[in-house]
């Protein structure tokens, strides 16, 4: 006997008991969205301004790598 499943058979699922959408578990934590990105920004994230440019000459380094 060959038993056979496909994405069919699980899409009819109901969640599990107890789960919450991360919508609902958003807004019970107060998570909103970014609407720019001065609101990412803190101060004093990086210890120095050599620490910060070391930062930026990796990720332009890595950005960079694979276009040669």
């Amino acid at each position: 006997m060959t038993v056979t499943t496909s994405s069919a058979d699980y899409g009819a699922q109901s969640p599990r008991r107890g789960s919450v959408p991360i919508e609902e578990l958003a807004r019970r934590k107060g998570v909103r969205p970014v609407e720019s990105v001065e609101d990412m920004a803190q101060d004093g994230f990086f210890e120095s301004d050599e620490e910060l440019d070391e930062f930026l000459a990796h990720v332009y380094a890595s950005r960079h790598a694979d276009l040669g």
